[in-house]
């Protein structure tokens, strides 16, 4: 039978992006479907946070991404441009955000259409994988494409029928924390949260433990 589980994510979060794939894989090897759903990165639901946090925080949190990316072999650069127009040494984030909500809104739209997770890993390896422009030229529609969606009906969606897609959103966040974690990635297998792209292999365990077949 086949089991599911459900990923919170973000566009803005590496540690996120580091994970993706790694449960797109899991779901090629095992009867595993993963419902990806998106929520908004703390840039925006919480903008002191940045302020709060100790300042090593994201001096420490660059190095620790790019060991893990080489321990695993996934390619992984500072985002070019960030999805979060953030002046990362005085940490003020900008007024204007012309990346997120659309990705955000693309990626519910993608969840609608039962595709985020595809989604999510083939435009989360524009953002994180070095592609430097990745909002320019084909790189998103051809993205989308590999996802097997259109980024001209996405966009239409995303732009007709923004409210209820932030709506879906906001909901998705209120979920994950009724699971009992509020930070991404946090995939919920039987009311039961995994947070961090470290505890990939604990979460399949316990799937495993519930009788997860390979396919």
């Amino acid at each position: 039978m086949t089991q599911t589980a459900e990923l919170f994510w973000s566009f803005r979060s590496p540690y996120s992006y580091l994970a993706t794939r790694r449960y797109v894989e899991l779901t090629e090897k095992y009867d595993l479907e993963i419902t990806l759903s998106p929520v908004y990165p703390l840039a925006i639901r919480e903008p002191d946070f940045f302020e709060r946090n100790h300042p090593n925080w994201i001096g420490y949190t660059v190095r620790d991404i790019m060991r893990i990316g080489e321990f695993l072999d996934i390619p992984i650069a500072v985002p070019n441009p960030d999805p979060i127009v953030q002046n990362i040494m005085t940490r003020e984030i900008a007024e204007e955000q012309p990346y997120i909500f659309r990705l955000a809104r693309l990626g519910q739209a993608a969840k609608r259409a039962g595709r985020s997770l595809a989604f999510a890993d083939e435009v989360s390896q524009l953002i994180w994988g070095g592609v430097a422009g990745w909002h320019e030229g084909e790189h998103l529609s051809g993205a989308v494409q590999r996802a097997g969606l259109d980024l001209a009906t996405l966009d239409r969606e995303a732009a007709d029928d923004a409210e209820a897609l932030d709506a879906e959103i906001a909901d998705n966040q209120a979920r994950l924390e009724a699971s009992g974690h509020w930070g991404v990635p946090t995939l919920v297998y039987n009311d039961e949260p995994f947070f961090g792209q470290d505890r990939i292999d604990i979460a399949l365990w316990r799937m495993r433990q519930n009788g997860l077949n390979e396919r």
